[in-house]
């Protein structure tokens, strides 16, 4: 007859089962939160208008900001979004990656966003925008039309500046109404003109073709008329530019809206 198995006693299994626990390390809380967007890491990247804060977490990207160091970031993001922020030291390989892709052009680089709260409306301009080419831009009264609500745009203008992650939405590439360069979220304007020189744009010019009423640029050889910073308008050599205060002067002068920027837009709204 086998013999009965002696259990132990219940203190006897507790000191045993604590003999085999072992403390969590102390980054386990804080990687949790991260991964499932209950907290955010965040860390520092290099822009055209000096570091930036980028704060991410398992289901992308939350915040693009200036900040003056870690600490301002960290209680600016808390006041914010109700969740902690820790620092790391870099963004994940991926994600980096992307960004830069992102901000040298490449309008397919996939980059994920945390968008939670934010309205259908804003995520329309913001997904809008992103169609913007490198070293254009394009009025208000574009993004308006394009997402079918020509008579917004001021409201595209107040979710522009809401953007929380500029530069990868790049709302920069966005003017005002009339032509001149506008406000930015991420600094003024001042840091807008210089990341649209970074991109091959001259500000200055361009406002000086809207304080002179030119609001369109077209081409007698191929008859289309464009968005001033249109890469097609800026292909056109002085002897071929023709100028245009309107879509309906470009009409009547029996030239088409260009297929690309897509002017008659501007027109609509």
């Amino acid at each position: 007859m086998t013999a009965p198995i002696a259990l132990p006693t219940d203190d006897a299994l507790a000191a045993h089962l604590a003999g085999l626990s072992a403390a969590a390390p102390g980054t386990l809380v804080p990687r949790t939160l991260i991964s499932v967007g209950l907290a955010d890491a965040y860390a520092a990247i290099d822009s055209p208008i000096g570091p930036l804060f980028v704060a991410f977490n398992g289901l992308g990207v939350v915040a693009v900001e200036q900040a003056a160091d870690g600490p301002a970031f960290e209680a600016r993001h808390v006041a914010r979004y109700g969740r902690p922020a820790y620092r790391v030291a870099a963004l994940p390989a991926r994600l980096a990656a992307a960004i830069g892709r992102r901000l040298g052009g490449d309008r397919r680089a996939r980059i994920a966003l945390d968008l939670r709260g934010r309205t259908p409306f804003e995520r329309d301009v913001w997904t809008k925008a992103l169609e913007i080419p490198r070293g254009e831009v394009r009025p208000y009264g574009w993004i308006a039309a394009e997402i079918g609500r020509p008579k917004a745009v001021r409201a595209v203008g107040t979710a522009l500046g809401h953007n929380p992650v500029p530069l990868i939405v790049p709302c920069h590439r966005v003017v005002r109404s009339d032509g001149l360069i506008g406000n930015y979220s991420l600094g003024g304007p001042a840091n807008k003109r210089t990341i649209l020189a970074a991109e091959g744009l001259d500000p200055d010019e361009l406002e000086e073709l809207a304080r002179a009423g030119i609001r369109y640029i077209g081409s007698d050889t191929t008859r289309i008329y464009c968005l001033p910073s249109c890469h097609a308008a800026r292909r056109v050599t002085d002897r071929h530019r023709v100028t245009f205060h309107s879509t309906a002067d470009g009409e009547r002068a029996g030239y088409r809206a260009c297929r690309l920027c897509r002017p008659v837009a501007v027109g609509a709204a």
